[in-house]
């Protein structure tokens, strides 16, 4: 399988959201779309990206690009995630890890030595047709948010 590059199309993939209804991304096309995927709710690093992500919703919202978090935890641990920390983002589960399998975020991780499977902390940027306009992957937090915020509106 090959790896999602800038301008490849996304794959017509359909997520879970935290509220129990379906999103499938070719019903986002027309607009661009911010999809950024994370391990687990409620983790340190995950906790500060949602925030982060959460703190500029406002300015997403301005640049008409929504925001979708992707994990494999179920739409109940969602909820208890975005009420807990009152974020302004969509969360989506993967609950069979195809979303992340088609994305290409479940990968072989090294943790003091222990290796296992997980998803890479990575983010999609998609334009209005459905391509992708921009990919991070091995996200470090810190600043992530803007940046993404920066090139959404480059977009528009």
């Amino acid at each position: 399988m090959k790896m999602l590059e800038t301008g490849d199309i996304t794959p017509d993939v359909t997520l879970q959201t935290a509220d129990g209804g379906n999103m499938r991304l070719s019903e986002t096309r027309g607009r661009p779309l911010v999809l950024y995927f994370y391990p687990k709710d409620d983790t340190s690093g995950c906790t500060a990206e949602a925030q982060s992500f959460s703190e500029l919703a406002g300015a997403f919202d301005l640049a008409g690009t929504p925001v979708v978090g992707v994990s494999k935890d179920s739409p109940k641990s969602h909820a208890k995630f975005i009420e807990k920390y009152s974020l302004r983002v969509t969360l989506a589960t993967d609950a069979d890890g195809s979303v992340c399998e088609a994305f290409d975020v479940w990968v072989e991780k090294n943790m003091y030595g222990r290796k296992y499977m997980g998803i890479e902390r990575a983010t999609f940027l998609i334009d209005k047709d459905g391509r992708i306009a921009r990919v991070w992957r091995k996200v470090k937090v810190p600043g992530h948010a803007e940046e993404v915020l920066a090139a959404a509106r480059a977009l528009t």
